[in-house]
């Protein structure tokens, strides 16, 4: 569509029409990324094609990954990692292992190779940290045992995901695979290395000696996060990564709480680009042509996920109940799930048509996932006033 300024007008209508279905989505005891994944399918070519750019949107929804990966790393204190690994490290590998093979033998029932199939079923055993920790009622679940278990379980997921990522990218590359794995192999405890250097030596100093002038906090953490990106990209490790390895290094500062705290408006600014490019992105055609395997993927991950984290955790020594809800929480899949369907797809490991059932299937389980939570555990927006006061 024409207009003058087309970023001005693509903002327009990204934030004007996320404000009118995020509402609807909060009536609808919906999460929010719902709404900004079928906004961006509303407006996109597929339906009508306000935001007919793709370029545009991808740039920036590009910026808002990076935000998004180096934010989840400042979240990643290493010793609080140890912490918590300690009980739900083995739940967590046993888990995506079960859910892995679980999704490979279906897709792969469904005609795809056996590469397409394993990367779907990786990108299934992933559970959205997004929306597990938006629907957890922060005065109540962040200090309590069931979400030390939610966000253990995520924060490894995440270190996961992130490895795969990291593969994939190794395995997109022109030379040989095994030759660019090597590579990054090299290439990331490097980067990681001199970030480590950088912020005990420098900015952990600049940060303690002007720490009372947010401001400057505030565009230290910003020129961070970027200068790491710029740093990964000229490695060959990527924006993403390099800006996931900032955000983990800087974790350790004892400013790193407040500078997630200052960040978070923008990290939600982009997010909302984010998963409007998702549904901008989406062909529904294409789509249509892998429903099928996509509901049952999201069927089965819906369906087996409380089950196998009750089981699981039962047996580390967690009760039934517990374990029911942490797995009816943690049953959708993951915003990594699409950056795997995105990066595999551009990078030409897989067909169009996989990268869409992956997406297809993350939002169906966002959908349903979101039902079954607010209908049945204390969250933000739950179903009654008993379980938002709980």
């Amino acid at each position: 569509m024409y207009t003058e300024d087309p970023i001005v007008f693509t903002i327009f209508l990204v934030f004007s029409g996320a404000a009118l279905l995020a509402t609807l989505a909060l009536f609808a005891r919906q999460t929010l990324p719902v709404a900004y994944i079928l906004l961006g399918v509303i407006l996109g070519p597929s339906v009508a094609s306000l935001v007919d750019d793709p370029v545009i949107v991808s740039e920036i929804s590009h910026i808002g990954i990076m935000f998004l990966l180096f934010l989840m790393g400042l979240d990643l204190n290493p010793r609080e990692l140890v912490r918590l690994f300690g009980r739900t490290s083995m739940v967590t590998l046993a888990s995506s292992l079960i859910f892995g093979t679980l999704g490979f033998l279906l897709i792969l029932s469904f005609g795809f190779t056996i590469r397409e199939s394993l990367i779907i079923g990786a990108a299934a055993t992933f559970s959205s940290t997004i929306i597990g920790l938006k629907l957890l009622p922060t005065t109540v679940l962040h200090h309590r045992h069931t979400g030390e278990v939610i966000i253990s379980v995520l924060l490894m997921q995440d270190l996961v995901a992130i490895l795969l990522l990291v593969i994939l990218q190794g395995g997109a590359q022109d030379n040989h695979p095994l030759f660019e794995i090597a590579r990054l192999i090299i290439a990331i405890p490097l980067l990681i290395g001199l970030s480590i250097l950088v912020v005990r030596y420098v900015l952990n100093r600049l940060i303690t000696r002007f720490d009372t002038i947010h401001e400057y906090v505030f565009l230290l953490a910003i020129g961070w996060c970027l200068g790491l990106a710029e740093a990964g990209a000229a490695l060959g490790v990527s924006h993403e990564i390099g800006a996931f390895i900032a955000g983990i290094t800087l974790a350790s500062s004892p400013v790193a709480q407040f500078v997630s705290e200052k960040l978070k408006p923008l990290r939600d600014f982009f997010l909302v680009i984010f998963f409007f490019s998702i549904g901008a992105g989406f062909d529904l055609k294409l789509a249509a042509g892998v429903a099928v395997p996509a509901l049952l993927l999201a069927g089965i991950m819906l369906l087996c996920k409380p089950f196998v984290f009750q089981v699981l955790l039962h047996l580390a020594g967690d009760s039934r109940r517990r374990g029911m809800e942490v797995g009816v929480r943690l049953g959708q899949m993951s915003e990594f799930s699409l950056l795997v369907a995105m990066l595999a797809h551009s990078s030409g490991i897989i067909r169009a048509e996989a990268s869409y059932l992956i997406q297809l299937a993350t939002l169906i389980t966002f959908l349903f996932s979101s039902y079954l939570v607010v209908m049945n555990y204390p969250t933000p927006i739950a179903i009654s006033d008993r379980l938002r006061r709980d």
